[in-house]
């Protein structure tokens, strides 16, 4: 299966779409438009929508993770907005989602609601 990665913005909030299986054919994919949203938008908190994402193996976690230093690293934050229960499951699973705010919709990724 392949990649979609798409950068907008919602509002005020610049979103990276994820589509697609994340896996170590498509980690090159995801890990440049990653490091571009995050070098593009220095000091910006940003959002990676993972709500069209079918699976993301260990290292897939790692580029995440490693997305998230970068972000603050210039002053901000990445939030991981992951709705989809079998995939939020595998973030807390793993302890994900004690390193990077993991949340369910987009109003709660913008801070304009409580973490959840």
């Amino acid at each position: 299966m392949e990649l979609n990665v798409r950068q907008v913005m919602v509002g005020s909030t610049h979103v990276l779409h994820v589509r697609g299986e994340i896996d170590l054919g498509t980690l090159p994919l995801l890990h440049g438009a990653l490091v571009k949203f995050t070098n593009t938008n220095p000091g910006v908190d940003l959002v990676v929508d993972l709500d069209g994402v079918s699976a993301c193996d260990d290292a897939g976690l790692g580029v995440l993770l490693g997305a998230a230093g970068r972000a603050r690293e210039a002053a901000a934050d990445l939030v991981v907005l992951c709705s989809d229960g079998v995939l939020r499951s595998r973030l807390a699973r793993t302890g994900f989602d004690r390193a990077v705010r993991v949340v369910g919709s987009l109003h709660l990724a913008s801070g304009q609601g409580a973490q959840g």
